[in-house]
């Protein structure tokens, strides 16, 4: 199973380049982006509110959709309280850290400066442990992907997002879906800047 999601995205990355110089030069045609990462991993109670960053890359294979792969690493956990006198929010490194990585294609309404979408993405994700800090963590995770708790996973997601110019904001959220002895779903929310070029 991972041979194959390694070679599935090892093709896809391998084909980038020639896809991209076949598209005419008067169009965005591709899309880079990071975003802050939130994640409500839902098979513990109570629920881990895991926060995190992400980077992603895309590029259009038609003026309404575009392939686009991105990973995420989640290093601290949020620990919300509610008191008749307020809120309190509190963030904290956490020992158990997931690795996400997504591939696959995105729907969007129109080719201009805002634009709403959906999108339907297939990967892995991958629970670490670590006391590290967060890029020494990230390291580690990216090395256990093979022998570490690595599961198969699926995301529906949609969103919207705004460019002024190359410049831009996203928002995506989505059910981030994976299998280990059963079906878990998990809500996945990102925002970020984008650059499209």
């Amino acid at each position: 199973m991972k041979r194959i999601i390694f070679l599935l995205v090892l093709s896809c990355g391998l084909a980038l380049p020639s896809s991209v110089m076949a598209q005419s030069s008067d169009s965005d045609h591709v899309e880079v982006g990071v975003f802050a990462d939130y994640m409500n991993l839902s098979t513990t109670e109570p629920h881990i509110n895991f926060i995190g960053v992400g980077g992603r890359a895309a590029f259009n294979v038609h003026p309404n959709v575009q392939l686009e792969g991105e990973m995420s690493y989640d290093f601290e956990r949020n620990y919300t309280s509610v008191f008749t006198d307020g809120v309190t929010s509190q963030f904290v490194q956490t020992s158990l850290r997931p690795l996400t990585a997504l591939f696959g294609p995105k729907f969007q309404t129109s080719s201009g400066p805002f634009r709403a979408y959906l999108t339907g993405k297939v990967g892995l994700i991958n629970f670490s442990v670590s006391d590290q800090n967060a890029p020494n963590g990230f390291v580690g995770a990216l090395g256990g992907v093979q022998t570490g708790d690595t599961r198969f996973a699926m995301y529906p997601g949609g969103g919207v997002e705004g460019f002024w110019g190359p410049f831009g904001l996203r928002l995506e959220a989505g059910d981030e879906i994976y299998f280990d002895n059963g079906t878990h779903n998990n809500l996945k929310v990102t925002f970020g800047p984008a650059i499209r070029f």
